[in-house]
């Protein structure tokens, strides 16, 4: 069996990195993070001109209605580059009310966001980390009521998806009663959150499809953590190239050369599993949420300590804000808590296993 990406794909992933070559250079990102908001207006422009924004959205709605390996491949484009704004949050609320809407909640809301014109987002965490659909409490008559936190693009979001009691999805939109939006002092600040208030506030419901929409995010995560963990190994060896002590460049020393090579060997395997996490949301079910959660574990664990062996790799600078490798270290620490810590997802992937 030749399992590769096919020539689409690839396109998709080149255009698309030309597009952030050109929008996201390092310079731009240090603006980005001196600046009040992640979602830069021209990008966002461009990437729904791109496609990308509908891009699992089906046709009739205005998508591409292309598949969940295709939002993947994209999200490690995204990751590589540390593309900021809400594509995470984007896709996820549109998955939602792809998997779970009626007719006329998908006429009104699908065409939006494939276009770009309307940003959506997720809100599934509760306080106290707890992101599993079983755990949520938010709920109430005559309208939601309750806490979520850690919420990407809430700022911006024309629509939110919310977690409710019993692992359904409710859609909030922007300015309904009782809905307040407070900032958080964040880590990445290339995707930032907020935490929401919520009280009686008027909902759409949508139905239990959390499960799903929380699938596919953990799989798109591993994606954006394999982009990431690329750039930072790439950064490594040029700067391994280029630095000099004691009159000689360091890739010449040993133990950076050891070090060089164990964060490649942690790195390329990664590929093919984000790349069956996504491609079994559309095609093994069976196997769908158990490899969603082992990708999701696994590689963004793998993303974190490549990030600390970056630092390492690049010496005194690496930990300075005008440095480049705090970009990706914080991505990492996004990638690694949202939507759950490993643990909770290797734990998971034990009690989903067959010989559980």
């Amino acid at each position: 069996m030749n399992f590769d990406l096919t020539d689409e794909q690839r396109m998709l992933q080149d255009t698309l990195g030309q597009l952030l070559e050109r929008r996201c250079p390092t310079t731009e990102l240090h603006k980005r993070l001196e600046g009040d908001s992640d979602l830069d207006t021209d990008l966002w422009r461009e990437m729904a001109e791109l496609g990308l924004l509908g891009l699992a959205i089906p046709a009739e709605y205005g998508g591409a209605g292309l598949e969940s390996l295709d939002l993947a491949v994209a999200a490690e484009t995204l990751g590589y580059h540390a593309a900021p704004g809400p594509f995470l949050g984007h896709v996820l609320a549109a998955r939602a009310i792809d998997v779970a809407g009626s007719s006329e909640q998908k006429e009104r809301w699908l065409p939006g966001l494939a276009s770009g014109e309307r940003i959506g987002t997720i809100a599934f965490a509760e306080p106290g980390g707890l992101w599993a659909p079983e755990q949520w409490t938010v709920g109430g008559d005559g309208g939601l009521s309750g806490r979520k936190e850690f919420v990407p693009a809430a700022d911006v979001a024309d629509l939110i998806v919310v977690g409710t009691r019993g692992g359904h999805l409710a859609v909030v939109e922007k300015g309904a009663p009782g809905l307040s939006v407070e900032p958080v002092d964040s880590a990445d600040l290339t995707r930032r959150v907020h935490h929401l208030a919520l009280e009686k506030t008027p909902v759409q419901d949508l139905g239990p499809a959390a499960p799903a929409v929380r699938d596919l995010g953990l799989a798109l995560l591993a994606a954006d953590a394999f982009g990431g963990s690329q750039r930072l190994l790439e950064m490594c060896v040029e700067y391994a190239k280029t630095r000099e002590q004691f009159g000689v460049t360091i890739g010449s020393f040993q133990g950076l050369k050891h070090q060089l090579a164990n964060m490649a060997v942690d790195v390329e395997p990664n590929r093919g599993l984000y790349w069956f996490a996504a491609y079994a949301q559309d095609h093994v079910p069976t196997e769908a949420e158990r490899m969603a959660a082992i990708a999701k574990a696994h590689i963004t664990d793998r993303f974190m300590q490549i990030a600390r062996d970056s630092v390492e790799a690049h010496g005194g600078i690496g930990f300075t804000w005008e440095g480049d490798v705090q970009i990706w270290f914080k991505r990492a620490m996004f990638d690694r808590a949202f939507l759950g810590a490993p643990s909770e997802h290797r734990e998971r992937s034990i009690r989903l296993a067959p010989w559980s």
